[in-house]
């Protein structure tokens, strides 16, 4: 009999976060189908990392709002055909398709024209925006795998195969460096209280949020310390230069960072679930170009910008977005958290609520997030031989 070859699996992340959980879903997806499987796609330095040969590195690939994808098309559009032709010519087994969806749902199509099972990890989030492209997901998208409770109905009502896997930060244990130690590393005063800064995973967003949060830090004055965690898609030096004469330090750690700090102030993505699955207070702030929210303003379904608010099905967490986003009413909100009080102590009795919630799913055996959305993508492989 003839020795079947390796599985192949395409899995395409277009940005950090997704990254992070295509590096966390690689070696689940080995102990299922084997050591020899090849994982090729989109992903950047923690895929390689995880054993991804990652063709397209996302980072030219990866925009924020309306106006930046339009700066960035010519590149965007090149990166994605250069995938289609290495999927064409490698003819994956499954592909895993991770959020990044104005990209990635056209990749399902191409895929699906291909007939290669399509996987698509991470919900777009139709249920605020662009509600259209469902048709995208009903036509090229064997199975989707969301991981907020509520995603799960949204798309069975729709007629859209959905499991509902749980989150994968909601998994992760808390970062075990003590306060003291993660102080001496970066040369904290661990006296003082300390407030986490997260502008974003990439330069635009970091551009736009982080001018307004260094504004409130001068407003707060010397009696805090300020963190900021550099993402993994930018360069220290690089955030070095946005900071200015202001005092932070810069760390490796987003949850370290946030699970040792009083107060954060978290660009709105998923630094806001990693806050609330630690349980720090904070305040939800994001700014996008005018063009940009101009448009989006009209096309989004929701009351709320923060997940963390829409998964509590009301506003728990201060949402700054836009002309709202200034230093004075970062800062503003920032007291009334930093303070022992009822707006501290009525925000984490909520984020822990939340948690709870993201944490809830679980079955008889125990399986993690990961481990769930790594059986549903091994039970999307094609049955029978594949074509060599």
């Amino acid at each position: 009999m003839q020795e079947r070859p390796p599985s192949r699996v395409l899995i395409s992340a277009g940005e950090a976060s997704g990254e992070n959980y295509g590096a966390m879903l690689i070696p689940e997806l080995r102990k299922l189908l084997g050591d020899e499987t090849q994982f090729f796609g989109v992903g950047g330095e923690k895929m390689r990392a995880a054993g991804c040969e990652t063709v397209i590195d996302s980072a030219k690939i990866a925009a924020v709002g309306i106006t930046e994808v339009v700066k960035h098309v010519v590149t965007i559009y090149r990166e994605f055909f250069r995938i289609v032709s290495i999927a064409r010519a490698r003819r994956p087994d499954a592909a895993v398709l991770i959020d990044f969806p104005d990209f990635n749902l056209r990749l399902a199509e191409k895929l699906h024209a291909m007939k290669v099972p399509v996987v698509y990890f991470v919900s777009p989030q139709l249920w605020a925006w662009k509600q259209r492209r469902i048709w995208r997901v009903k036509r090229f998208v064997d199975r989707m795998l969301v991981i907020f409770p509520f995603e799960r109905d949204y798309y069975l009502e729709r007629g859209v195969g959905a499991e509902y896997v749980g989150h994968p930060l909601a998994d992760l244990p808390l970062p075990q460096i003590s306060r003291e130690a993660f102080a001496a590393k970066y040369g904290i005063d661990h006296g003082k209280v300390w407030i986490a800064l997260l502008p974003g995973s990439r330069r635009k967003e970091v551009l736009l949020n982080l001018p307004a949060m260094l504004d409130s830090a001068r407003r707060l004055g010397s009696d805090c310390e300020y963190l900021l965690p550099v993402a993994s898609t930018l360069s220290n030096d690089w955030m070095a230069q946005q900071i200015g004469a202001v005092r932070v330090h810069l760390v490796e750690d987003a949850r370290t960072a946030l699970l040792h700090s009083r107060a954060a102030v978290v660009a709105s993505g998923t630094a806001t679930v990693e806050a609330a699955l630690i349980g720090t207070p904070f305040v939800v702030v994001y700014r996008v170009s005018a063009l940009t929210y101009g448009i989006g303003r009209r096309l989004v379904k929701v009351k709320n910008y923060g997940m963390v608010n829409l998964i509590a099905g009301r506003e728990i967490v201060p949402e700054l977005i836009q002309s709202n986003f200034t230093g004075e009413n970062v800062a503003k909100e920032l007291r009334a958290l930093l303070a022992e009080g009822q707006a501290r102590a009525d925000m984490m009795r909520n984020l822990q609520q939340v948690g709870e919630l993201l944490r809830g799913v679980s079955d008889s055996q125990g399986q993690t997030a990961m481990e769930r959305a790594a059986r549903a993508v091994d039970a999307a492989f094609c049955v029978g031989p594949r074509a060599t």
